[in-house]
């Protein structure tokens, strides 16, 4: 128990408070709520209760409170829950002065420790205080539903989560601690408005580093982070789902339940997962969004680095449950089947533009985020992609698309916009914040099936683009080009409207009925190329417009088909610094018949999925990379035999037995449906949808080794 009124001048307890108040910084809102408290009536009785995750800084607030109570010429009593005993008796010796005091202020902090205290606080201790008594509670969990359905609390009690600090207020800390201003960007990237992390790291940050400027969490001001913002946790499996919440874009029960690992049966049964996902659901910092819930960006990227560091090969096998199980959703949206995604021959994509809805838009959100690592910039993995949503163009638009045309310029392409906003409008979507909503970026997906004249006149990136295609391969009748022709934003990457953009993209790529080339505008085209991402496109054609150099990034639909773009994708590596360098345009040719391991893997799905039919077999890549003898009698029954010995090697895995009788009663036995094929194995179809993508991906290593 602190009494803050006891510090006398040139104490140590002065000047503690003194060096608190300079390094105090925001909350003003809070702090005129508290004053109004102070300045009520006599007869008044106020309790104020704050709520928040660790580190958000409610005991530095509640410390502030004391100091304005003290100026008041108020005593201010002060409790903490770490250090105090959890008993009536004890919790009345140490509060007892507040009931000699006039007015007091009671400050209880760490309130989470009192929680078996709460009812009897309640209903037997508050009610004793003398009117104009004004009350604070900190805790990280709000209070129980009791105070707000009973009439006589309902009337007193002010509940108050506490945010984030703001930018400015979060820069304006990072000062006072002394960090130069060079270092304050990588220091705001990390720690975002959470005043611990800011405080941890501004520590470091404000030392001398390197000498670029750059800055970096060190590990033990993760280490710190982890256990002050976490805390305990029930087990270890706890701990797990809260790692596959910090590492997805969005956790749903579905996606915990795929990305748990597999328990030996003879253990134990482990915590159910409906379970697990409402106790993630019910921690402090844990926000709920449209698609899932997801953690405070500070706890995210705390809990991601550490075990990142901590357990490197866990961290890889977390990341490949999660994504493998965003590629069979994705799969599943598309239509597709048998364990590939996708069903069709390469070169046809699959679905219309119409089928790039919503669910398939955020299941690339989801991937993309996912591999946000390797695309090697910042350009991409925004951590609250709830903040906007993308919408149609409503004639009301114009406007506002065209002032953000101009204010990213070049001023030449505001005519640019203009000519394609009258000659293709519905190409054209917008991006608006969920709470104001204020248009913060557009976009443009053109769909072009005809070279038109007036089109390349008026846009000489869409002439450079024909000129490609003509020079290559131009469409033929039916097919289109499809273009990301503008992706406009007024916020820097990354940015959720920028996510939104890569992932209407994404989806736009795996649904074009009859797209042909695939082509992204990109004005930082530099950056972009040194990404891993860029491996697997087309060196891009540069076009000037204005003063401004832009790339024109892709592939050829019909030589990089959905199904082979997607797992192209999935290669990405999660730990930064291994990922493949990109390709140059004045590379070697592979060698007739070798592929890359995207397209093995492409091709061993699509094996499968013709097992039972030799001719397809026949014409599969597979027959040229020496996984079948050069002498084979019957090169199509040796293809086969491959991969049936390949899928019987699963059951040497632990746990292996499962995966191998899914990918024999799906591809094998040739089960009609996937739904079949679950009811044959008696498991639910989310369980069997998590084998069989296990188990193919199994065998796509086993045979690539080979």
């Amino acid at each position: 128990m602190t009494h803050r009124d006891s510090h006398s001048p040139g104490s140590l307890g002065e000047h503690l408070r003194a060096a608190r108040q300079r390094a105090f910084v925001g909350r003003d809102r809070e702090l005129a709520r508290f004053r109004t408290a102070l300045d009520g009536p006599a007869d008044s009785f106020t309790v104020l209760f704050l709520t928040g995750p660790g580190g958000i800084g409610k005991s530095s607030l509640l410390r502030r409170f004391a100091d304005e109570a003290h100026a008041a010429g108020l005593t201010a009593v002060e409790l903490d829950g770490r250090s105090g005993e959890c008993s009536p008796a004890a919790f009345e010796a140490d509060a007892a002065e507040v009931f000699a005091a006039d007015r007091p202020v009671l400050l209880v902090d760490t309130f989470e420790e009192y929680q078996s205290l709460e009812g009897w606080l309640r209903d037997r201790f508050l009610p004793r205080l003398p009117l104009g008594s004004l009350v604070v509670l900190a805790g990280r969990q709000p209070p129980s539903d009791r105070w707000r359905t009973d009439p006589g609390w309902a009337e007193i009690l002010r509940v108050v989560s506490l945010p984030e600090l703001p930018r400015d207020e979060a820069v304006a800390l990072l000062a006072a601690r002394g960090v130069p201003p060079e270092r304050q960007a990588g220091v705001l990237a990390f720690a975002g408005g959470n005043p611990l992390a800011l405080s941890l790291a501004a520590e470091v940050a404000r030392d001398a580093d390197d000498g670029n400027g750059a800055w970096t969490p060190a590990q033990d001001v993760i280490g710190t982070l982890v256990s002050r913002l976490v805390g305990d946790v029930p087990s270890t499996v706890h701990r797990q789902a809260l790692e596959i919440c910090a590492h997805a874009h969005m956790t749903t029960e579905e996606l915990l339940r795929a990305a748990l690992p597999e328990t030996d049966p003879a253990a134990p049964p482990a915590t159910d997962t409906a379970d697990l996902f409402a106790w993630l659901r019910g921690l402090p910092f844990i926000e709920t969004g449209p698609c899932g819930i997801f953690p405070h960006d500070v706890v995210r990227e705390t809990l991601d680095a550490d075990l990142r560091w901590r357990d490197p090969q866990r961290y890889r096998a977390m990341h490949g449950r999660i994504l493998s199980h965003l590629v069979a959703q994705v799969q599943q949206a598309r239509g597709g089947s048998g364990g590939s995604v996708g069903s069709r021959a390469p070169g046809v994509s699959s679905g219309s533009g119409s089928a790039a809805g919503p669910a398939l838009r955020g299941l690339s959100a989801a991937v993309l985020y996912l591999q946000r690592d390797g695309f090697g910039s910042n350009w991409f993995g925004a951590t609250r992609p709830h903040e906007v949503y993308e919408d149609t163009l409503r004639p009301g638009d114009r406007a506002a698309v065209l002032e953000l045309a101009a204010r990213e310029g070049p001023e030449e392409n505001v005519a640019i916009v203009r000519h394609w906003l009258d000659r293709q409008p519905e190409s054209f979507h917008v991006y608006r914040r969920s709470v104001s909503g204020e248009t913060v970026g557009f976009m443009s997906w053109l769909r072009l099936t005809e070279a038109r004249a007036a089109d390349q006149n008026a846009d000489p990136v869409i002439a450079a683009a024909w000129a490609h295609a003509r020079r290559t391969a131009p469409p033929g009748a039916g097919e289109h080009l499809g273009i990301a022709r503008f992706t406009v934003r007024a916020d820097p990457n990354p940015s959720p409207a920028g996510d939104l953009m890569s992932a209407r993209i994404m989806a736009e790529v795996l649904t074009g009925e009859g797209l042909t080339w695939a082509l992204v505008v990109m004005d930082d085209f530099e950056a972009y190329q040194r990404s891993s991402f860029v491996a697997h496109l087309d060196a891009p054609p540069l076009v000037r417009v204005g003063g401004r150099l832009y790339g024109l990034f892709g592939h050829d639909q019909r030589k990089v088909s959905p199904d082979t773009f997607l797992q192209q994708t999935m290669q990405l590596d999660p730990a930064p610094g291994d990922a493949p360098a990109p390709r140059t345009a004045d590379a070697p040719e592979r060698a007739q018949g070798a592929l890359s391991r995207a397209e093995f893997d492409a091709a061993v799905r699509s094996a499968l999925r013709s097992w039972h039919r030799p001719d397809a077999l026949s014409a599969s890549p597979l027959l040229h990379t020496g996984l079948v003898a050069r002498d084979a009698a019957d090169p199509v029954e040796a293809l086969r035999d491959v991969l049936a010995e390949a899928a019987g090697k699963l059951r040497a895995d632990r746990m292996g037995e499962k995966l191998h009788q899914a990918v024999e009663v799906t591809f094998f036995e040739g089960a009609p449906t996937q739904e079949s094929a679950a009811a044959r194995l008696g498991v639910p179809f989310s369980t069997y949808r998590r084998h069989l993508t296990r188990g193919v991906a199994r065998v796509c290593e086993l045979l690539w080794h080979r």
